[in-house]
């Protein structure tokens, strides 16, 4: 499947999210889809931007643990079925996007939240959406310049 339409699926699986449970887990998924489209552009992706491209991959998966909890929970990972990216630049820019609602989302959750666990659960997943953001935005830098033909 194209890496939009997952964006798009995450997007409006984590609108839908009632419970702060579901927004932890929705924001587990983004997670997981930066690592798939990460590792996908690092092996298919232009040369210049491979390197960063891991790096993205690396900050995706820093919340493996938890992926596989919210795996069980939901039914799988949607990144599993990340077939193809076809407009590096699109997904990326709608990558960075989702992250963005993904962290204002969980702050939601740590202001509303009553449970120890569940609030530093979310305070994770926001330094983990913050650093990927971080490096989707490095990334989206490479990829500029390359077209306009500087050095990466």
């Amino acid at each position: 499947m194209d890496a939009l339409r997952l964006i798009e699926a995450t997007r409006l699986a984590l609108a839908e999210a009632r419970t702060m449970q579901d927004i932890v887990a929705e924001a587990w998924q983004t997670q997981a889809l930066a690592q798939a489209v990460g590792g996908h552009l690092a092996a298919h992706g232009p040369f210049e931007a491979r390197a960063a491209a891991c790096g993205l991959s690396e900050a995706g998966g820093r919340a493996s643990g938890a992926l596989r909890q919210v795996a069980l929970r939901s039914g799988g990972l949607r990144a599993a079925r990340l077939s193809t990216v076809r407009d590096p630049w699109g997904v990326l820019t709608e990558l960075a996007a989702l992250l963005g609602d993904v962290g204002i989302a969980l702050v939601g959750v740590a202001c509303a939240c009553e449970e120890d666990g569940l609030y530093w659960q979310c305070i994770e997943a926001i330094d983990a959406a913050d650093e990927t953001g971080d490096r989707v935005g490095g990334l989206l830098r490479r990829l500029a310049l390359r077209e306009r033909g500087g050095a990466a």
